[in-house]
């Protein structure tokens, strides 16, 4: 009788598309690196030098799948903004500025990751994100929706 497959670890890593190698962050979680490597640059070629997050679930028997998800929103916003780094400061740091197309398109592309329920949500991530950057968005304002109750 076959063992059963069991689930040793489940691994949450962001590597850069196209160019995964084997190192320090793969070996320890077990698995066959040259194997995923592989894979991984195969998957993601078409998303070559962008930071790609990656969930990996590693099987008692040195096995594995991984699922991709899409580019961090600090990621896009920096390359929307053409910026290096992001503000240290939120409050008194103000490093760029994008337009609300540019973030709502960011906000589109990262729906399937969110916890959204529409792309209007998901612009006031996104929006919530870059103020966190120190990056303004033109024409978004963050201040609390009002309900028909009121705030509390």
């Amino acid at each position: 009788m076959a063992a059963k497959k069991q689930i040793v670890r489940v691994a949450k890593i962001q590597l850069i598309g196209g160019q995964a190698k084997p190192g320090p962050a793969l070996a320890s979680i077990g698995i066959n690196m040259g194997e995923f490597t592989k894979q991984f640059n195969d998957k993601t070629k078409n998303r070559n030098g962008e930071v790609v997050p990656c969930v990996i679930t590693a099987f008692n028997d040195k096995s594995f799948t991984f699922i991709t998800k899409t580019s961090p929103v600090s990621v896009m916003l920096k390359k929307a903004a053409k910026v290096e780094t992001a503000g240290k400061n939120q409050l008194t740091d103000q490093v760029a500025t994008i337009t609300k197309s540019q973030a709502l398109e960011i906000a589109k592309y990262k729906l399937v990751d969110l916890n959204a329920y529409d792309e209007e949500a998901a612009l006031r991530m996104v929006a919530g994100t870059a103020k966190q950057m120190g990056i303004k968005i033109e024409g978004v304002d963050l201040a609390p929706k009002k309900t028909a109750k009121g705030n509390k």
